[in-house]
């Protein structure tokens, strides 16, 4: 017999396919009704496949008493109730270093995005503006500063790519670390001051909740523009939708939110604003690679044998 796991939300098609010919699959994201759809499954469900856009917590978690393994097919597990887990002995696996690349491309297009206001410029000539005349500066990437909140995977393949635009690259992060050239602040707040470009590639959940607060948003000022390819949660919203409205920020490049897919209706209404569906890891490439390597984590457990990218 396969073992059965659930599954939730609706995967990427390669991946979802590769789960049915390993294990009995259940899809959750078709039920109206999670706990209900799972009561009856519940002595069976040993394994959960998951993705961001789904919150597998602790409530979850209790309706499936045999489940051995959570697995998802992103890097970040603030979806994930990794407390409930670990009280239950629950195997946490994460998908990291495939859509390294994928993420810091999406990063680095988002800087030159509002550096050079293209989408903006795009809209222009499609209006027929251009005709009438040309349209306004820009500002210059290289020669510019982006400091980088959580050095990480990302943060140092964003450090590469920024390098390759001359930027001048600064980090913050919970400790310097070794082996890294590029000057450290340990007060993110110092850091935003002498920051162009603030990218946050750090990690979500609790611990960097709101890192970037008003106090930090107003340091980086009227010419300083934030990026998040991280999580939403990482981000004062509000904060940062009253900055951008008076003109306290210069703008901001966005690819995630804090209750996706509903992003302030202020933002989309400002041109200093570049705004993505959280696609930074989307493309069949890197979703086909983290899908396999969740794919593999189940297998190997299931065989008996350590995941390959525990977390929990």
């Amino acid at each position: 017999m396969k073992p059965e796991i659930v599954v939730a939300p609706r995967l990427y098609e390669p991946v979802l396919a590769a789960l049915d010919a390993r294990f009995g699959v259940h899809r959750l994201w078709e039920a109206q009704e999670s706990l209900t759809f799972l009561a009856p499954l519940a002595e069976r469900i040993r394994g959960f496949a998951s993705f961001t856009g789904y919150r597998v917590g602790a409530e979850l978690i209790a309706a499936l008493p045999k489940l051995e393994i959570i697995a998802t097919m992103s890097v970040g597990t603030d979806h994930i109730d990794l407390a409930a887990a670990r009280a239950r002995g629950i195997r946490v696996t994460n998908a990291p270093d495939v859509l390294t690349d994928c993420v810091a491309d999406t990063g680095m297009a988002l800087v030159l995005a509002t550096a050079r206001r293209l989408v903006v410029a795009d809209r222009y000539v499609r209006s027929g503006a251009w005709v009438i005349g040309g349209f306004p500066l820009a500002a210059k990437v290289g020669g510019a500063t982006m400091g980088i909140v959580g050095l990480g995977r990302i943060g140092k393949a964003v450090a590469k790519r920024a390098a390759g635009f001359d930027m001048r690259i600064v980090y913050h992060g919970r400790t310097r670390q070794s082996g890294v050239a590029y000057p450290f602040f340990d007060d993110l707040k110092a850091m935003a001051r002498e920051t162009d470009y603030l990218v946050l590639t750090c990690p979500g959940g609790a611990a960097t909740r709101h890192l970037i607060n008003a106090a930090v948003i107003d340091a980086l000022g009227p010419e300083g523009v934030l990026i998040n390819i991280a999580r939403g949660s990482v981000v004062d919203e509000k904060a940062l939708v009253r900055a951008l409205a008076t003109k306290r920020l210069g703008g901001a490049g966005l690819d995630v939110y804090a209750d996706e897919p509903r992003v302030p209706a202020p933002l989309l209404a400002m041109e200093n604003v570049v705004l993505l569906p959280h696609l930074a890891s989307a493309t069949h490439a890197t979703r086909a690679a983290m899908g396999q390597l969740m794919v593999d984590n189940l297998a190997a457990h299931f065989a008996g044998e350590p995941p390959l990218t525990p977390v929990a």
